[in-house]
C-alpha cells in the first residue's frame, strides 16, 4: 500500500480479539486505553497558520454531469440541516446533489477538504486542482481534515456549527469526474480522504470565516481512522464503537465487514 499523506504515525491500541467480535456485532462499548495524541503532534507541526475558509463551493446550474461539479462564490451561503438520506440534500443552499439515495442528508450536509492536502494531489498528479475540484463545498486552510476527530465541532464564523460525522469514501462517479486510472484505488491508498459534517447550529458561510474547533470529543477516532477501518484495515474496525457521533450506516457498515471477515 503506498503511505497515506497527512499522518501515518498513530499507534494502534490493542484490544482482545473475542472482546472486540462480541463488542462490535452486538453494539457494545469498547474500552480504550490512554489516548495516543501522536496525531496531534503531527496536525500541529504541519498547521502553522490560522484556520480558515478558503473558498465556498456549490455545484453549478449546468452540472448536469455530476454535483460534484463546485465552483467557488463570493456571496454569503445559508447552511442548515437538509433532512434524512434520501430525502434531504445539501446542507449549503443552492447546491445540488444528484443521487439523494447515496449522498446527502443530515450526516452528510456538507464536505469539506483542505487546500494543503489538494496541493499534495495536485503535485502527484501533476495537474491543477481548483477549489471545489473534488466536490467540498468547504476549502478550508490551517485545519487538518484528516485528524479531526468523529464528533468534533467546529464553530465557522459567528453562528454557525459543524460536527464531524463521516469520511468521504470514493465512487466510480468520483472517478469519472477525475478522469485519473485507478482513482479509487489511488485515493483509497493515500487515505486523505475529507469530512463530511453534520449541522448543529444553522448559519452562513463565506470565504474567509474562520474555524474555531469548540468540542473535541474523549476518544481517538479521527477521519482518518475511520477511512482506513471502512476501506482498507479491518482490524481497526472496533475502535471505531468508541465514537458515538459516527452515523448508525457507517457502524452497520462496520458490523458487516467484521462478521464477514470472521466466518
Amino acid at each position: 500500500m503506498a503511505p497515506c499523506i497527512g499522518f501515518l504515525l498513530e499507534a494502534t491500541l490493542a484490544f482482545p480479539p473475542d472482546h472486540n467480535k462480541d463488542a462490535l456485532i452486538h453494539g457494545l462499548p469498547v474500552p480504550l486505553s490512554a489516548e495516543n495524541r501522536l496525531g496531534e503532534d503531527l496536525a500541529a507541526s504541519r498547521v502553522d497558520h490560522v484556520p480558515l475558509i478558503k473558498s465556498v463551493n456549490l455545484s453549478t446550474p449546468a452540472a448536469a454531469r455530476t454535483g460534484i461539479d463546485k465552483r467557488p462564490v463570493t456571496e454569503p451561503v445559508e447552511v442548515r440541516a437538509p433532512g434524512p438520506k434520501g430525502i434531504g440534500g445539501s446542507g449549503l443552499v443552492g447546491d445540488r446533489i444528484h443521487k439523494l439515495k447515496h449522498h446527502g442528508g443530515d450526516d452528510q450536509a456538507v464536505y469539506a477538504y483542505a487546500r494543503e492536502d489538494l496541493d499534495l494531489w495536485a503535485a502527484e498528479l501533476g495537474r491543477p486542482l481548483t477549489d471545489g475540484m473534488f466536490g467540498e463545498n468547504l476549502t478550508t486552510t490551517g485545519i487538518d481534515v484528516t485528524n479531526a476527530l468523529i464528533g468534533e465541532r467546529w464553530r465557522i464564523g459567528a453562528q454557525l456549527v459543524l460536527e464531524v460525522s463521516v469520511p468521504r469514501i470514493p465512487c466510480s462517479v468520483f472517478a469519472s469526474w477525475m478522469d485519473e486510472r485507478g482513482w479509487v484505488k489511488t485515493f483509497t491508498q493515500r487515505a486523505i480522504p475529507g469530512a463530511y459534517l453534520r449541522v448543529i447550529t444553522p448559519g452562513t458561510v463565506t470565504a474567509g470565516d474562520s474555524v474555531d474547533v469548540v468540542d473535541r470529543p474523549e476518544h481517538d477516532v479521527t477521519i482518518g481512522l475511520a477511512f482506513r477501518a471502512l476501506t482498507t484495515e479491518r482490524d481497526l474496525l472496533p475502535r471505531l464503537l468508541a465514537a458515538d457521533a459516527l452515523p448508525e450506516e457507517a457502524k452497520e457498515d462496520a458490523r458487516k465487514r467484521w462478521v464477514r471477515g470472521t466466518l
